[in-house]
């Protein structure tokens, strides 16, 4: 067997040039310099799988984990509780293998798995068809606007800068290029001003865009001004909205929300540094054929028993190709399986306990950081985040890290502070009395 040689120069330079570079270097240009390695990679002499086990788990120890720590950061990835049954259920072969269910008669147990997320997120939601979930939160975003620019035929989205930063660069991304016209909104006070964006909405109007709660974890307080200026002009309303607050919340469907998009981490998903995570998306009877990705149906076979079957299938993947408004043609299904798995578990009234400890908690911590001399940044109903401004936020979540907590999502004066059902009153007092030492 011939040893492996590296392509030579020749070949590189002729790669290098077909892609308009000057140099290798370039390749890695988005990366920030002091995140470069700038050396030859030193992995040491190989281990047996004793010793590496060892080592792996020595660095492993140095995070600091959310099951060691308390963590009050948010801004939309949450350390909400995942019960053990969700990791049973998705450690089985026949789920953490499966891949496409496109062959139903060997499928009906991830085809029926997806279908009861599709279900339940309806619910959830109050609206009339979800499909079988997106890649994450922005992503869902993403293709809720496509979707309204092709339904409308209009290429303008107007969306309120209130909204998570991350799904508004994932929207600038898929619009690129594509003729689309983004107009961002300015957030007053820590909604989005209502008055700018009901002047925006006009013919050309394919959509209006607002996440309920926001990125702040606050309640926009004119959504229903907001829906009847857009549906006066037939565009679309796309709402954002955190699957848990729902416990509690009004669904987008009673807002007259036509998408109703997410990231549903929350339900059953841990944190995994950043994903995979689930986007979902579900949208009124009006746009079904319209709906991105997968669709899982109910119906009889042959003997008239119950049966599942990917449904409405001539889309991207299919027969559409060249008419196509998205490129999604797979689905989180683990992660959706962990949100049915989820949503079963902790029943209606789990999750309405679950977001009402969560706002209750959120409630104590305000009067708690209040009382200690820290105000809140805006004034606005919350859910479970909220702002709270200080001088220096970068350094007061140092001095939270060293006694052991993870502080809040640093904002340009003030910190983002998320308070789900696994926090507690004591942590809460510890943290507001760490802040108030390190700060006072």
């Amino acid at each position: 067997m011939m040893a492996y040689t590296p392509n030579p120069p020749r070949v590189v330079q002729e790669m290098l040039e077909a892609m308009g570079l000057g140099d290798i270097d370039q390749l890695f240009i988005d990366i920030p310099g002091e995140l470069q390695l700038d050396r030859e990679l030193d992995l040491g002499e190989s281990l047996s799988e004793l010793e590496l086990r060892k080592k792996m788990s020595e660095l492993a120890g140095r995070n600091m984990t959310t099951g060691e720590y308390p963590c009050f950061l948010g801004a939309g990835a949450y350390d909400h509780y995942v019960p053990a049954v969700v990791e049973h259920v998705l450690s089985r072969s026949e789920f953490v293998t499966a891949y496409t269910p496109y062959q139903a008669e060997l499928s009906q147990g991830v085809l029926q798995s997806i279908f009861e997320y599709q279900s339940m997120i309806c619910t959830l939601t109050g609206m009339d068809v979800c499909n079988a979930s997106m890649f994450d939160g922005g992503s869902s975003v993403a293709e809720a606007c496509s979707l309204a620019v092709d339904a409308t035929r209009r290429k303008k989205v107007v969306i309120a800068s209130t909204i998570n930063p991350r799904y508004l660069e994932v929207l600038h991304t898929y619009t690129h290029g594509k003729g689309i016209d983004v107009v961002v909104i300015p957030g007053c006070d820590g909604a989005v001003d209502a008055d700018e964006m009901v002047k925006q909405i006009d013919k050309d109007t394919a959509a209006v865009v607002i996440q309920y709660p926001n990125f702040y974890g606050l309640l926009e307080p004119e959504i229903e001004r907001i829906e009847t200026a857009v549906h006066g002009v037939k565009g679309l309303l796309i709402m954002a909205v955190d699957p848990i607050s729902l416990g509690i919340l009004k669904p987008p469907a009673d807002w007259g929300a036509d998408i109703a998009v997410g990231e549903g981490q929350a339900l059953g998903n841990p944190l995994s540094f950043g994903g995979p995570y689930l986007g979902f998306f579900a949208v009124n009877k009006k746009l079904m054929r319209r709906v991105p990705g997968r669709l899982v149906g109910q119906t009889k076979d042959l003997e008239g028993k119950r049966a599942f079957v990917l449904t409405l299938q001539a889309r991207e993947q299919h027969i559409r190709r060249e008419k196509a408004s998205s490129n999604i043609c797979s689905n989180e299904a683990l992660c959706a399986l962990a949100a049915a798995v989820y949503l079963s578990i902790v029943g209606p009234g789990g999750l309405r306990a679950i977001a009402t400890r969560c706002h209750e908690l959120a409630c104590y911590a305000r009067d708690r950081l209040q009382e200690a001399g820290f105000p809140l940044k805006y004034q606005l109903p919350f859910f479970k985040e909220f702002p709270v401004q200080l001088a220096d936020p970068a350094a007061a979540n140092r001095a939270l890290l060293k006694q052991g907590i993870i502080g809040g999502y640093e904002l340009d004066d003030a910190l983002l502070f998320a308070f789900t059902e696994k926090r507690t009153k004591k942590e809460i007092d510890k943290m507001v009395d760490l802040l108030k030492g390190v700060l006072a």
